[in-house]
């Protein structure tokens, strides 16, 4: 951080005998400068102000004129809203930000924001909820923006903006709690998804009781939104869980493959499986792959009706040294020849298909019948997969499908 030696401190006085900062010209905060204003700062309609250097608001922050960086790999704009009073973030003008500080410990919400704001680095959320929800306001994250040191006492309580092709974790909240969602990278440039969080009871306004008969419950006190703005790719979706605070109990309840991610379908009035994998470890729940389609989401429990042998082993050590786990390997699936598997990365890229799994050969060793992978070949890299078995239960007339992870130790 840089220090306030031969920092600006700037103000001037109103008519109204009141102090504050206001910029009617061209304002720039060079590289290496510090500018700190103690009072409320507004630059008006005919003002440029351009912060390439770090800049103090300890109060209220309003734009009508052109606030922004110059862009650029060695951009260093930082804006601190650093105040021990609520700050009114305002203006008719959308204000960009190259990093920006909140850090405010008076009554939360601290951060009333009006304003349209844009990130292009890092959002550090201290201290201090930004509450967009009630005031109007809008904040977006560009192509590689990130957030940080994120928690219940400081996030985003109202709509967060994601545009570019990154993955991302929305900073939301609700009621002084952050409970994240997250998306896998979309493959457009041009996508833009937006993300909120209600620590509310869905049901008055999407009834429980509308749902696909293998859904057996359905959280009750929580949901979120998620929406496609712009672009034509899907994502895959993660949506996080917190027992103690939000999340009942008997829906993250054993076993843990019965945790989904469930969505009310607008068109079929009812909610809808979209299925999912839990991670226990990180009280995440991820579809295994790209959602069916946008709006509201929610954590469920799904029926497992597979009274088949099928047993699956999900890691895969192709060393062929030790003769164990070389593929992967599903026990009793000779019994169901009509089946198919999937397996894809974390991006939602599917790396391998076939029909028939484990006759002739026909088995996943860790290379890649899709895309191509970094260096250029088909053998994958180690890390976590995820996998879509479906097969025909003929005795039943039944069609099952499982999905999990699938841990790939590459040679």
């Amino acid at each position: 951080m840089k220090t306030l030696i031969g920092s600006i401190v700037l103000y001037l006085l109103t008519f109204q005998a009141e102090a504050q900062t206001v910029n009617q010209g061209t304002m720039v905060v060079m590289p290496g400068t510090v500018v700190s204003t103690l009072f409320d700062f507004d630059n008006k309609q005919s003002g440029d102000f351009v912060n390439d250097g770090a800049f103090y608001v300890y109060a209220n922050f309003n734009n009508e004129g052109l606030v922004t960086f110059t862009p650029g790999p060695a951009s260093e704009g930082y804006t601190r809203f650093q105040g021990n009073s609520v700050q009114k973030i305002s203006g008719q003008s959308p204000s960009e930000f190259q990093d920006v500080l909140f850090y405010n410990q008076s009554t939360q919400p601290a951060f009333q924001l009006s304003n349209t704001i844009s990130i292009s680095g890092n959002a550090e959320f201290n201290q201090g909820v930004v509450d967009n929800d009630n005031h109007g306001g809008s904040i977006s994250f560009e192509q590689d923006a990130t957030h940080t040191n994120t928690w219940n006492g400081s996030h985003v309580d109202g709509k967060v903006i994601k545009n570019g092709s990154t993955d991302f974790i929305y900073p939301i909240g609700d009621k002084n709690l952050y409970r994240f969602a997250r998306i896998s990278a979309p493959t457009e440039v041009a996508s833009t998804f937006t993300g909120k969080y209600f620590f509310e009871n869905s049901a008055p306004l999407y009834p429980h009781t509308s749902k696909q008969k293998e859904i057996e419950h359905i959280n009750n006190k929580e949901y979120w939104t998620i929406t496609k703005d712009g672009g034509t790719a899907d994502i895959l979706l993660t949506l996080s869980w917190d027992e103690l605070t939000t999340t009942p109990t008997d829906v993250i309840a054993s076993p843990e493959s019965d945790i989904h991610i469930v969505r009310w379908d607008e068109g079929l009035q009812k909610w809808v499986d979209e299925g999912g994998v839990a991670d226990v470890a990180s009280r995440t729940v991820t579809t295994t792959v790209a959602v069916s389609g946008y709006g509201v989401f929610t954590l469920g429990r799904v029926k497992n009706n597979d009274p088949t042998c099928v047993e699956i082993y999900n890691a895969v050590t192709p060393n062929n040294i030790d003769n164990k786990n070389d593929y992967f390997f599903i026990d009793c699936l000779e019994n169901y020849p009509n089946n198919t598997v999937e397996v894809f990365n974390r991006w939602g890229v599917k790396v391998f298909g076939t029909k028939g799994y484990d006759t002739n050969g026909n088995v996943f060793r860790g290379y890649s019948h899709g895309r191509t992978t970094i260096d250029g070949s088909d053998k994958l890299p180690t890390g976590t997969y995820f996998y879509i078995l479906t097969y025909e239960d003929t005795a039943s007339s039944k069609t099952h499908k499982r999905a999990g992870y699938l841990y790939l130790q590459a040679e």
